[in-house]
């Protein structure tokens, strides 16, 4: 028993030991006040951290580095001794003067300046040579990427190990934790993706294409039928990092270098000492942003101590208190170095991020990219390497490479944790009722069950359209299914069944999707190129077509005021679909529809309109018969062809089961599309022809956040009844809808031409920022403005005397009064008054609740506005 607890003691203390962090505040000698952004570093270990700006450090302790440096411009450098024992650290930094090229840097007291300042002067210089290191001016390369990302369960405390229930009763998760050579500090891997590509670039004719050669991805994710989603947002997120590009993207927000001009203008440069890096003699400059909230990179670059000024090693931290969500720490760790062509190139890029949400309920994680850069060759290359279609071409092989392969391309040893972590999953799975608990949780997760585990067939949901109501239906029910790749990787089966208990009908939706290429889930995966046939019968609101959710969504279909204008839809589509690596997509479909109005819609000619008031003039038809009139049309049949461009480059996507949504917003969308319809063909009622086209494009503005725009315009060139003509794209729920109008109501404006234009400005934090209140609870300011311009020419407008017998053109829709009067609720806007409204809002509210204030400047003498609305949605950024 003595034994035991010595042995429990000996290792709790190893424990502790290990885990062991140094902390405390830096302060000027003189005046006692914090300096923020000083350097702190084992010297010659490539382990460090910075001050904050309150001059506060964290920094791990690591078993015999004895030495802890404190450095920065403008003070003495001190090198003292710490040991295990070390926990709290406080510093007095003395000031001095110091000359370098007969140029006096002096304190940080003094007024930052970019003139005469030599670490800015050598920052130019790097600039300059950023020529020098561009592969892309040989004629070929070719190299291999090795990278691996490894998600874990972040700073198990020895508490946690000892006492935990979790760790007690399941030994596994015990051999599981190991200690993170970085920070010191426990971790449970949960997953762990290795990667292996293949680039080859030529310059003329210009191509660059990235063959993935090889996918090893296991743990936690495997339990999920969409878990690639974790490892795409991951490499997405922690995006690979070139600093010798101006600008480039990471944690979804550009960044720029500090090896630019705009980098010159956004960072402030010191240079610290001479040390040497693997036997360079080279320059220590450290930088950090002019405010520190601002999304910005604090770090070190050893640029070597020669007239080439190429960098050794880079070294990024985050600033403590940058406005970015959820990253507690986070250090980038490059290193570059000579091949034996003489190039010079990244050879080495480490990253690590801990991060948390709710930490005192769910903790922290840690996420660790391993990017190695290896067999360089800048020989010519065959064309064969050159003529795949897209920018990356996965390899059919890349999931099924053997051990032999990994031992040749994997150049970081996996750990004994990653090594164990099938075994691990296969624990998991094991324990007793697990399966119940991954049941509910992919539920909620993916919003549908699974009807078998692991390779579900068949998923049940979306879970969220159950249970609905409206005005048609009343209380509706509702059930749908689909079916999966592990059933059929190219043929896939989606559908329906609702019954409203208002009504006493019954609506369905059936689709037959053939997929040309093998999906390894559903049918969406990028890049889609398929045949789909879908039937349905439904009651519609004409503006759910631009709701982008399930019109059945139980939030969305909560309505900010009554709605009470449908029609019970017929359609049957026939849609051909083919998308290109490179962004391009060509939709092409058929369709036959059947609109028939209900609730309060009615379908009435300008003729039939006539003939009524001349029966009710008369005496045959008394006012109280006006909506159920013999007059009426019952319904209207179209049958149109509509072929469609869409053009996005960069455009990525993540893939759930209910959608794919797009992960990069910077990419620019552009799209047209024109929709034909016959008269007497498929029993089409009506000839027509309708151009639509659309552009998006984000524009950042550096610290200020970014600028969204949406530009749209769209024709309808011939005379057709109201239902065909083009209406605004109105969101009539409290759930924030992209590219819709808020307090536009349904078919409130019916056009044959219009634009408009949507701009919004997140600011992300820049003024909140600046009021103490506000500046802890991170919330970020947002303001946009809508306008549409429509018009209605005269062969379209059922108000002109010259259509008052138009057999084509129908009454706009309305409602009646108590007085026997009728109210319009559609109505013909005026080409020279654009409708706008504007918005007022406040994201990250929690780091998860995005807020509006939704205000209409005009049109507001009309019965059907609504002046002003508050709506909200779920929105996760960084």
């Amino acid at each position: 028993m003595v034994k035991r607890l010595l042995l429990i003691f000996i290792g709790w203390f190893c424990m502790m030991e290990i885990a062991a962090q140094i902390h405390g505040v830096v302060v000027d000698a003189n005046t006692g006040e914090p300096i923020p952004y000083l350097n702190i570093y084992y010297d010659g270990k490539g382990v460090g951290t910075v001050t904050n700006n309150d001059g506060e450090y964290s920094i791990a302790y690591h078993a015999g580095w004895t030495k802890l440096t404190f450095s920065m411009v403008g003070y003495e450098t001190q090198e003292i001794i710490v040991s295990a024992k070390t926990s709290e650290l406080n510093v007095s930094m003395k000031e001095i003067d110091q000359m370098l090229d007969e140029i006096i840097i002096r304190p940080k007291k003094e007024k930052y300046s970019r003139k005469n300042n030599p670490a800015v002067e050598m920052i130019k210089k790097v600039i300059a040579s950023k020529r020098r290191t561009d592969l892309k001016q040989k004629d070929f390369y070719q190299y291999y990427k090795y990278q691996k990302i490894m998600f874990a369960k972040n700073n198990i405390t020895a508490d946690t190990l000892r006492e935990s229930w979790l760790f007690k009763q399941y030994p596994f998760f015990r051999d599981q934790v190991e200690v993170c050579d970085v920070t010191g500090k426990n971790i449970l891997p949960l997953s762990v993706d290795e990667t292996v590509y293949e680039n080859v670039y030529r310059k003329e004719p210009h191509s660059e294409k990235t063959y993935v050669r090889g996918i090893n991805s296991t743990g936690v994710n495997e339990l999920f039928s969409t878990g690639e989603m974790l490892t795409t947002v991951l490499k997405d997120v922690f995006q690979d990092i070139d600093i010798y590009q101006d600008r480039f993207r990471f944690l979804q927000y550009p960044f720029d270098s500090p090896i630019s001009e705009a980098g010159i203008r956004f960072y402030k440069f010191y240079i610290m000492d001479t040390i040497y890096v693997e036997r360079d003699k080279c320059f220590r400059l450290s930088f950090v942003p002019n405010n520190s909230q601002d999304f910005g990179f604090t770090g070190s670059l050893y640029i070597l101590a020669d007239s080439t000024y190429r960098v050794k090693q880079c070294q990024l931290n985050l600033p403590k208190k940058t406005d970015i969500n959820f990253v507690d720490h986070m250090v980038i760790d490059q290193k570059f170095g000579e091949l034996p062509t003489g190039e010079w190139t990244l050879l080495e890029d480490d990253m690590l991020c801990e991060m948390s949400y709710l930490k005192k309920v769910l903790g922290s994680f840690l996420v660790r990219r391993t990017t190695r850069y290896f067999d360089f060759n800048f020989d010519p290359l065959p064309n064969r390497l050159f003529k795949q279609k897209g920018k990356e071409i996965k390899d059919v092989n890349a999931m099924m490479r053997d051990n032999e392969f990994w031992s040749k391309y994997r150049q970081e040893d996996l750990t004994q944790s990653e090594q164990r972590m099938g075994s691990f999953v296969d624990d998991l799975t094991k324990i007793k009722g697990f399966k119940y608990f991954m049941f509910f949780l992919k539920a909620l997760i993916e919003n549908f069950v699974e009807t078998s585990t692991p390779d579900s067939k068949v998923d049940i949901g979306p879970i969220n359209t159950m249970i609905t109501s409206n005005y048609i239906d009343g209380l509706r029910l509702r059930a749908s299914a689909q079916t999966t790749a592990n059933l059929n990787p190219h043929l896939f089966l989606k559908g329906y069944y609702a019954y409203g208990f208002k009504d006493k009908r019954s609506k369905y939706m059936g689709e037959v999707e053939y997929s040309f290429d093998k999906k390894e889930y559903l049918p969406r995966e990028f890049p889609k190129h398929s045949m789909t046939f879908t039937y349905q019968y439904d009651n519609m609101l004409p503006s759910d077509k631009f709701i982008h959710t399930d019109k059945d969504n139980v939030f969305t279909s909560l309505k900010v005021c009554t709605v009470d204008q449908y029609n019970y839809e017929r359609k049957a589509t026939i849609k051909y679909e083919r998308e290109r690596e490179f962004g391009f997509k060509t939709t092409a479909f058929v369709r036959y529809a059947n609109y028939e109005p209900c609730g309060k819609l009615f379908y009435r000619t300008m003729a039939g309109e006539s003939q009524l008031q001349s029966a009710i003039a008369n005496g045959r038809l008394s006012g109280t018969e006006w909506v159920h009139s013999p007059f009426n049309t019952h319904d209207i049949t179209v049958a149109e062809a509509s072929i469609a461009f869409r053009y996005a480059p960069g455009e990525t996507f993540v893939n759930t089961k209910q959608r794919r949504l797009p992960v990069n917003l910077d990419a620019p969308v552009f799209s047209i599309q024109h929709t034909l319809s016959v008269k007497g063909i498929l029993g089409s009622d009506y000839t027509y022809n309708m151009t639509d086209f659309s552009a998006y494009k984000r524009f950042w503005l550096n610290s200020w956040g970014n600028i969204d725009v949406y530009l749209k315009g769209g024709i309808q060139w011939n005379k057709v009844p109201f239902p065909l003509l083009i209406m605004p794209a109105a969101n009539l729920s409290y759930i924030i809808q992209e590219e819709t109008f808020n307090l536009i109501n349904n078919m409130e404006f019916l056009n044959d031409r219009y634009a408009s234009l949507d701009v919004s400005w997140n600011m992300q934090g820049k003024l909140f920022n600046r009021i103490p209140l506000l500046k802890k609870l991170k919330w970020r300011e947002f303001i946009g403005v809508k306008c549409l311009w429509g018009k209605l020419t005269d062969k379209n407008n059922p108000f002109l005397e010259q259509n008052r017998n138009d057999n084509v053109l129908m009454m706009f829709p309305g409602h009646y009064n108590a007085a026997g009067g009728y109210d319009y609720s559609s109505h013909v806007m005026d080409p020279h008054k654009p409708y706008v409204e504007i918005t007022a809002g406040i994201h990250n509210i929690f780091k998860l609740l995005h807020i509006e204030y939704v205000r209409r400047l005009n049109y507001n003498n009309l019965p059907t506005a609504n002046k002003w609305g508050i709506r909200f949605m779920i929105r996760t950024v960084f």
